[in-house]
């Protein structure tokens, strides 16, 4: 059967004041490159959202907003039905993002000093959010090993218990690496926190983005247990690339852990939500589900191609395979041993915007994420432009 859904065509975002596309000079110095950075989509909304959307607009009135039982309902059923738990209103905090809600976690449950765990290469702003908090940040590196990575989880013991870790930032699926973590490695981790107190951020944002062979096990399906010092942060940003209506979900069952997260989100000055937000998510979560799995199998089609393509084209850039997200996360470590001089070869000499491995920890200087959630022609492009660039180098 014919998709319903129209992928391929490529739409101009320039002029729209958009981060990927408008930004260059900004940024980076220069508007000749080809963008495939910041982790949005490329894709619009389908029609049966835009119409509720534009429906709303027409009102004219846009005063503060909260929630209403339309929305508490589709967020419930979309995670009931695409992740198979059940979780109750009062569970829900809206938040403008996860990131601004990993940051409230960090100053409601951390004093300034406290350490924070995360696990790079991981997604920069947890780090940020850590740093520019005044506490102090703990790494429990992934290791890397024949082109997959895994949790040490040793080692996330031993720093939790030498620097009293009262809070662990944890990405899944994971955001750059691709991995979508099983229930046993959940488990084992989890109860490693258990044990010695420490609340647990899971931004779950890349939930969505799940591809064959592999499943996302939510927090939220593991047991009462291991809710109690739990802050789920989740959001249709990424999967309908809503990002710009800034809305998320943090979901938190224990009453007494919501009511301290909530006190450092209500002093923050946040409290009503972007009235446009909740409608597209009332929306895509009721009337989004059959375009997301049109998307999906796009998704995986770029993955592929990129995966066939380094192999025949680019014997020294290893491919990391991705369980989950719309990333690809490339070892370039036996082509180059300087990230000065990746970056080179990337953004001069193949013209390219990715996102340089550094960013997400130093033992990574020398990856690129690149984002794949665009029409078939630019992921092919890119690989070309990268390609053409490598090979002027050997001539």
């Amino acid at each position: 059967m014919a998709p319903k859904y129209d992928f391929d065509t490529v739409i101009n975002r320039r002029g729209t004041s958009c981060l990927k596309y408008d930004f260059g000079m900004a940024r980076m110095g220069r508007d000749d490159l080809l963008p495939l950075w910041v982790a949005d989509m490329d894709f619009a909304l389908p029609d049966e959202v835009l119409d509720d959307i534009i429906s709303r607009t027409r009102h004219g009135i846009f005063g503060y907003t909260d929630p209403d039982r339309a929305y508490y309902e589709a967020v419930r059923g979309w995670y009931q039905r695409r992740h198979g738990y059940t979780i109750k209103d009062e569970w829900i905090t809206i938040a403008p993002g996860v990131v601004y809600a990993i940051a409230c976690a960090v100053k409601a449950f951390t004093g300034p000093g406290d350490a924070v765990i995360i696990q790079q290469p991981v997604y920069y702003p947890f780090a940020e959010t850590v740093d520019l908090n005044g506490r102090k940040l703990m790494n429990n590196q992934l290791v890397y090993k024949d082109g997959c990575y895994s949790i040490d989880f040793d080692d996330l013991e031993k720093k939790i218990v030498d620097n009293d870790v009262r809070l662990f930032i944890f990405c899944s699926p994971h955001n750059p690496v691709g991995r979508v973590w099983t229930k046993d490695e959940l488990i084992k981790l989890a109860d490693i926190c258990i044990k010695h107190g420490v609340y647990i951020f899971a931004d779950e944002i890349h939930s969505d983005f799940v591809y064959p062979g592999y499943k996302h096990t939510s927090f939220m399906t593991l047991g009462d247990k291991y809710t109690e010092k739990l802050i789920l942060g989740t959001s249709p940003s990424k999967t309908f690339n809503i990002a710009g209506l800034q809305v998320a979900n943090v979901i938190i069952p224990d009453e007494t852990t919501r009511k301290t997260y909530r006190k450092e989100s209500f002093a923050s000055g946040y409290s009503q939500g972007n009235t446009l937000g909740l409608v597209a998510t009332t929306s895509v979560y009721t009337k989004g589900e059959e375009w997301l799995d049109e998307l999906l199998l796009y998704l995986w089609q770029n993955i592929s191609y990129v995966r066939d393509f380094v192999k025949d084209n680019l014997p020294d850039v290893r491919f990391i395979e991705p369980e989950g997200t719309y990333l690809v996360w490339l070892d370039f470590s036996e082509y180059t041993d300087s990230h000065k001089d990746l970056e080179k070869l990337i953004v001069d000499e193949a013209k390219l915007w990715l996102d340089p491995g550094i960013i997400f920890g130093r033992e990574t200087a020398l990856f690129e994420r690149i984002n794949i959630a665009c029409p078939r022609s630019l992921t092919i492009r890119a690989m070309e432009q990268l390609n053409e660039a490598v090979k002027r180098r050997k001539r």
